[in-house]
């Protein structure tokens, strides 16, 4: 089974540059987006990969905001938007979905924002992830997917020592993301590939992408026990159409 994702920073304007096109060749099983910053019927939905594909769509209140989308050719036992938890699931950053006996979270972390004025929010919102992980979906296969807006570790940004005191590479968000890699989830990129320096976001700004100064923040993570299911994954970094690169993880199931 094949399954991509991508943070699309504007499902309106990532459609406009094409890159639907490219997302369809690649014949994944399940294709899940972040950011998406709008209503489905706000989308031009047209395209062959939206006629191929059954969609699922968990948009922010706050209009252009946040929003993750979950389209699938793979028929779901369940779907379930949010976690039961209005403060986060206003802002439309969940879709679980379950099929044989995995469940699927695609996922969009809260960004801490540059003044910290989110971090409190976001490490909170880790937190409650985590105990709903645990508490609510304990002893299932998991597969977390989505834009964390963490960096783990140094190897996963161009300038660590730079960016100590920048959101998204400070000790408590590390710490935060820490524990889900110390109570039984598995960083798959970094398990197959530990020395390998790849990024999945670059800032608009300074030329960053040509140049190759990025973060690596978009992650698949899987349960333990599915592990060794996993035949690869790959980060697609050449690939353009968002600040974001696509992903892709072949597993078997």
């Amino acid at each position: 089974m094949k399954l991509l994702n991508w943070n699309v920073n504007g499902m309106r304007a990532f459609i406009k540059k094409g890159k639907l096109d490219w997302i369809l060749e690649q014949d994944a099983d399940i294709i899940t987006f972040q950011e998406i910053k709008g209503r489905p019927e706000q989308f031009p939905l047209d395209h062959e990969l939206f006629e191929r594909y059954t969609h699922h769509w968990n948009p922010a209140q706050r209009p252009g905001y946040s929003g993750v989308a979950t389209i699938s050719r793979v028929p779901f036992t369940g779907v379930v938007m949010g976690m039961g938890q209005p403060d986060y699931d206003n802002e439309g950053r969940i879709i679980q979905t379950s099929f044989d006996d995995i469940t699927l979270l695609n996922i969009y972390f809260p960004n801490g924002q540059r003044d910290h004025s989110r971090v409190l929010y976001k490490i909170a919102f880790y937190d409650s992830l985590y105990k709903y992980l645990t508490n609510d979906l304990g002893g299932k296969n998991i597969i977390l997917t989505g834009d964390f807006n963490t960096a783990h570790m140094e190897i996963d940004l161009a300038n660590p020592e730079e960016n100590r005191q920048t959101s998204g590479f400070l000790p408590e968000e590390r710490q935060a993301l820490d524990r889900y890699l110390s109570g039984g989830f598995v960083d798959i990129f970094r398990h197959l590939y530990p020395d390998t320096v790849k990024y999945t976001w670059w800032t608009y700004r300074f030329g960053a992408r040509l140049r190759n100064i990025g973060w690596r923040i978009d992650y698949f993570l899987v349960s333990q026990d599915l592990i060794d299911r996993v035949d690869d994954l790959e980060i697609y970094d050449q690939i353009d159409g968002s600040d974001h690169c696509p992903l892709i993880l072949n597993i078997n199931i």
